[in-house]
């Protein structure tokens, strides 16, 4: 029986960009791109782990909006994972990368130019769709 793993992934907003993170190439998936994040953990909220993830990845804070798309889930040979993204957006940008090698703003439209790993891709398709001027923050 695979592993099953939870992750979730902030899909940062500003200026009408989305930030896209190419991940160490030491790390698993090594070289694709991904929304920044990480695996949620035992009696953590999906928002929880994306704010500490965030603190621990980047050194920098979050607002979190609402979910850009349904969790995706694909079986990796590791394990299957299921991925949820949302919306966020950054109160601070030390961008202090530990877990990438770099990070790059993009249009929703240059998305699908970045090797992503296949559970993303799904969710990388509704983004694509998506108005990013009508993502509400409001709570």
């Amino acid at each position: 029986m695979k592993k099953e793993i939870y992750v979730v992934g902030a899909a940062l907003l500003s200026d009408n960009r989305i930030l896209a993170a190419k991940r160490k190439n030491n790390r698993t998936l090594g070289g694709m791109w991904e929304f920044p994040g990480g695996k949620i953990k035992e009696n953590e909220t999906p928002q929880a782990a994306l704010k500490r993830e965030l603190e621990e990845e980047f050194s920098d804070k979050i607002i979190i909006g609402p979910q850009a798309a349904v969790t995706a889930s694909y079986e990796y040979s590791f394990g299957r994972v299921h991925l949820t993204v949302y919306y966020a957006k950054l109160l601070t940008q030390n961008f202090k990368l530990v877990a990438h090698s770099q990070i790059r703003w993009v249009r929703p439209s240059e998305l699908r130019s970045l090797e992503w790993p296949p559970a993303d891709l799904p969710i990388i398709e509704k983004i694509t769709q998506t108005d990013l001027r009508r993502v509400n923050f409001d709570d």
